[in-house]
């Protein structure tokens, strides 16, 4: 668990402001390696769908960067969550803007972003980190990237976004939902033993944001049976979470899990008045995915019932499913599974996927082309 408080300088730690960090100590681990001076990677792409993490879990990897020397540059996107505000201005805010705009504007800006020198001059060839947040589903022109990264050796881009860019050299990272307890999580012949449970990820981030909303929860072992349950119907989405236990204000966890048990997307707009649109992001990203894998998701979500194969499949059955070769089916497959929209199954025997309970109830009623929006925790 992360739990800082910093303040923003021009080129050093981004901003976090009272944020609780549950359950990433590994994603987080994961990306500091990759993007460290000696590390592999010049190019991380955290991809997952809007409000499962990915800008909380670039500041903590930021963060620890920055804390082993590398300075830091951090970009935000219009969409991308409001409390981590952009650089201050100054010669290195413009620089960032300068590379952002080499990126992705038509024509290069011809001054410099101080004094007319340029990037490779100020930022020399030592480790540098350039954190792009909320970027777009299009990808910047592939000749300004690897120029970019040709010039400035030192360089690291680190980009969240909702889909990849495809671009060369990118390592895709997926950031998948929290973990959540086993459906078959129960107590001991002693009893109910909510501790553990409550060790899980996603019931940690759950019972937190709780305990925000309500100051001093009375929390009974039935209570706590049904949080583990709300994280179990919200496949541990940590937006989800958030925004269902904004609703404890004026409801109760008995109501608000009967709720959820019938539409797991009933509570997806927050009650605080936050403009995290997650509904809207969801429902967005859904409409996004180009025809083929819309069409394989839609059919995945119509199957009926409990243990069908929206619950549980493997690709022969996605084959038999849609009557598609196998080639066409795994690619189709890993599109969803780059979406975040169809989640492996990590037990063993043969690889399965499921489609997420909230991913369903959505498409369900997904508008397709419904407007892109971002929404980040």
């Amino acid at each position: 668990v992360i739990n800082r408080s910093r303040v923003v300088r021009v080129i050093g730690k981004p901003r976090v402001e009272g944020v609780e960090l549950v359950g990433r100590d590994t994603e987080t681990a994961t990306l500091v390696q990759e993007l460290a001076p000696d590390g592999g990677e010049r190019l991380v792409h955290l991809v997952g769908l809007p409000g499962v993490g990915k800008t909380r879990v670039a500041l903590a990897a930021a963060a620890a960067l920055h804390d082993s020397g590398m300075p830091v540059l951090w970009h935000a996107f219009p969409g991308a969550a409001r409390e981590y505000g952009p650089a201050s201005a100054g010669p290195w805010a413009e620089l960032t803007e300068r590379l952002v705009s080499g990126l992705y504007a038509p024509e290069l800006p011809h001054r410099g972003p101080a004094g007319g020198e340029s990037a490779s001059a100020l930022l020399g060839e030592g480790p540098v980190l350039l954190v792009l947040d909320g970027a777009p589903a299009h990808a910047p022109r592939a000749d300004r990237l690897t120029q970019l990264l040709h010039e400035v050796p030192g360089l690291r881009l680190l980009v969240t976004s909702d889909e990849p860019w495809q671009a060369p050299g990118e390592r895709l990272f997926l950031l998948c939902p929290l973990p959540v307890p086993s459906a078959g999580t129960r107590g001991t012949a002693d009893g109910p033993q909510p501790a553990g449970d409550e060790r899980e990820p996603a019931v940690r981030m759950f019972l937190d944001q709780v305990r925000r909303v309500l100051a001093a929860p009375a929390m009974t072992a039935a209570d706590r049976e049904r949080a583990v349950r709300i994280c179990r119907l919200l496949d541990g989405h940590p937006g989800a979470l958030s925004a269902a236990a904004s609703w404890l204000v004026v409801s109760d966890l008995a109501a608000l899990c009967d709720t959820l048990a019938v539409d797991p997307a009933a509570f997806l707009d927050h009650l605080g008045g936050r403009d995290d649109r997650l509904r809207d992001s969801l429902y967005g990203r859904i409409g996004r995915l180009p025809a083929g894998p819309r069409a394989v998701l839609g059919a995945l979500c119509a199957a009926p019932g409990p243990d069908s194969v929206a619950d549980g499949f493997g690709l022969p059955a996605l084959t038999a499913l849609t009557a598609g070769s196998l080639h066409e089916c795994g690619r189709l497959l890993r599109e969803l599974l780059l979406s975040g929209l169809v989640r492996a199954a990590h037990e063993e025997g043969p690889a399965r996927f499921r489609v997420p309970a909230l991913v369903r109830a959505l498409v369900t009623g997904a508008p397709v082309g419904a407007p892109q929006a971002t929404a980040a925790v």
